[in-house]
């Protein structure tokens, strides 16, 4: 099995705790073709209290996905099964993450993706072919150019599916046949056309419900997948501690060593969890932005402000950059969200500034920067 492969920052921090892992779990069962034991994934994805002993040597192995831990065991159970997983909930609800974690500590490779979008072909779900190959020397193995899902059932490795609903109705289904019979059918190829999954092959899909209708799913499709929804965070100092552990690990990947910087992660963390739910903590009713007020927003929001700090300043993140690049993030949809914006500042951001002073009060102060 090959090493597992996230995206450059992630393969860095986790490539010890699953080789870690790998030695510990060897006398666990594991399904065919699977680098680690159900026990193991879900070790990797939700951490444990006490450090992990391997080889004479003992691994922390932290908590990577901070939502619902009972999600995360039914996920693992259905991806060894015979069904495939669909993870579906609001944008920027960490749903390709988890399918991130769960493809590296399954299969070793959490980069057999198909990106789904309204330009997706069937070819880029299949097969398709190297033309030069194919007009010079006929359909061979060699001319044929492999799709995600083809590697995935050549290897017997899991396929991520990002967005599937964003797909045309006639291409997802070209999936359900993959699915059912786990066998891909190749006509050129004659009686060495078939290509029959190895096991441990499978699909993860996400689909975001804001626009899944988009290109709703047949029900044959849909009945060959387990459903998922994944929850926004619903806790205020959760959703901080996701800002700092995400944004932490971006800047140790950009080599920015600036500090984090606590009170404004609790100041972006509630802003979004409040604008989101609609609802002040004291109990103030808010108008919902139609644009999305996702924890990966604020994160996004949060790193472009700590990278203006490394960058132009002095390493402190200022308040009024903050709020210049959360009009960034919210502006995206119509003016009536930073009506209901600049609402939020001049009732509750106020009313905190007015209760507990310091941070609150700069970034009410940098209220001007809402235009």
């Amino acid at each position: 099995m090959e090493n597992a492969v996230l995206r450059p920052q992630a393969e860095q921090r986790y490539q010890e705790e699953l080789e870690a892992l790998r030695l510990w779990d060897q006398e666990n069962r594991k399904p065919q073709n699977w680098l680690l034991s159900p026990k193991a994934v879900r070790l990797f994805i939700l951490g444990s209290r006490t450090p992990v002993r391997c080889g004479g040597q003992t691994v922390t192995i932290r908590k990577k996905y901070l939502g619902n831990d009972a999600l995360v065991e039914r996920c693992i159970i259905t991806l060894a099964g015979n069904r495939g997983l669909m993870l579906v909930g609001e944008p920027g609800t960490a749903k390709t993450m988890l399918s991130e974690l769960l493809s590296a500590a399954i299969s070793g490779c959490s980069t057999n993706t198909v990106q789904g979008t309204a330009g997706t072909t069937e070819d880029m779900i299949k097969y398709s072919w190297n033309y030069a190959l194919l007009l010079a020397n006929g359909p061979s193995r060699q001319a044929l150019v492999p799709s995600p899902i083809y590697v995935g059932m050549e290897k017997g490795i899991l396929t991520r599916f990002e967005e599937l609903t964003r797909t045309p109705a006639e291409v997802q289904d070209s999936l359900i046949s993959v699915l059912s019979d786990k066998v891909l059918n190749i006509p050129e190829l004659g009686d060495e056309g078939l290509l029959f999954a190895r096991p441990g092959f499978n699909v993860i899909g996400t689909a975001n419900t804001r626009d899944k209708g988009v290109n709703e799913m047949s029900s044959a499709l849909k009945r060959r997948f387990n459903f998922e929804t994944v929850q926004p965070v619903r806790d205020v100092a959760l959703e901080k501690q996701i800002i700092l552990n995400e944004v932490g690990a971006l800047a140790d990947a950009a080599g920015i060593t600036q500090p984090l910087d606590q009170e404004a992660a609790e100041l972006l963390a509630t802003t979004y969890h409040e604008l989101r739910e609609g609802v002040s903590a004291e109990g103030q009713r808010l108008e919902k932005p139609a644009a999305v007020m996702s924890t990966a927003e604020a994160i996004s929001v949060y790193y472009q402000t700590m990278m203006t700090a490394w960058y132009y300043g002095d390493g402190r993140m200022d308040e009024g950059c903050l709020v210049e690049n959360l009009v960034g993030a919210v502006a995206k949809e119509s003016q009536e969200d930073m009506d209901k914006l600049a609402s939020y500042f001049s009732t509750v951001v106020r009313e905190k500034a007015r209760r507990e002073g310091g941070a609150w009060t700069r970034y009410y102060q940098a209220r001007g920067q809402l235009k």
